[in-house]
């Protein structure tokens, strides 16, 4: 199957699971902690079940990996998903949160799909591309400098440690950028880079449900992805860097990791 069927694939799963979340949202429902500030609803685990559904019955040949359920990552391609991406925003009422769906082969993202339905935004693309916001194209932006910029970041929930919880790195980022935002759902993050709202989002410690869809729009979007020390992105580790490409080598140098 080509990327382009499975981005079309994806988009189509995420906005049902994106709907039936929608349905919960700012609504009384089941809430849990799983971790330190690790929440999870019962709308989670309804879009999960969801999205495994209709991906296995569409594509039984890939496997199926979620932040809930888990699943095989050894398989040729895998199709990783996050039933809902931004789970503290989603239960506070925050309208920040997605469904995010991506297909990948080892380490490369080949198609996704982010859908936020709260927001009434959608994104997809595949390798080759197009990028689509909303069904139409869009393309990473033109900024060349980290004074001109606006970036994004995040902190990972076990964060009472250096150098791991990104503290110094956003302070250093922020004395020499325009300005950096931080929302709280790294695939709309990345789907921010790929359709030019920001220049460049780094992040630390994600895991590939995370990284997967809004990473292969990125690239479809022609946009750089890289591991914080400027090597090749690995999504069993999560730390990434996501450029327009002009400012990568600036802002990988003011990130960079081991």
């Amino acid at each position: 199957m080509t990327p382009e069927a499975l981005g079309q694939i994806a988009l189509a799963v995420a906005r049902e699971a994106g709907a039936l979340a929608l349905g919960g949202f700012r609504r009384q429902m089941a809430i849990r902690e799983k971790g330190t500030r690790d929440l999870i609803t019962e709308f989670d685990l309804a879009s999960e079940r969801l999205i495994r559904s209709r991906l296995t019955e569409l594509t039984p040949q890939i496997a199926v990996v979620g932040e809930e359920e888990g699943g095989e990552r050894d398989a040729e391609r895998v199709w990783y998903c996050d039933p809902i991406d931004g789970t503290t925003n989603y239960a506070h009422g925050h309208p920040i949160w997605c469904v995010s769906i991506g297909v990948a082969e080892g380490d490369l993202p080949i198609a996704g799909a982010v859908v936020a339905p709260a927001l009434g935004l959608e994104w997809s693309g595949h390798v080759g591309g197009p990028a689509l916001r909303n069904g139409e194209p869009c393309r990473v932006s033109t900024t060349t400098t980290l004074e001109q910029a606006l970036l994004a970041t995040g902190f990972p929930r076990e964060r009472e440690r250096e150098p791991d919880n990104n503290f110094a790195t956003f302070v250093g980022v922020k004395k020499r950028c325009q300005a950096v935002r931080r929302c709280g759902a790294a695939a709309m993050d990345l789907c921010f880079v790929a359709d030019g709202t920001y220049d460049g989002y780094w992040e630390r410690r994600l895991a590939p449900w995370d990284l997967a869809g809004g990473a292969a729009i990125v690239l479809a979007a022609g946009g750089q992805l890289s591991h914080l020390n400027g090597g090749p992105l690995r999504l069993a580790e999560g730390h990434v860097i996501a450029t327009n490409g002009a400012i990568h080598p600036a802002l990988a140098e003011l990130v960079r990791a081991p």
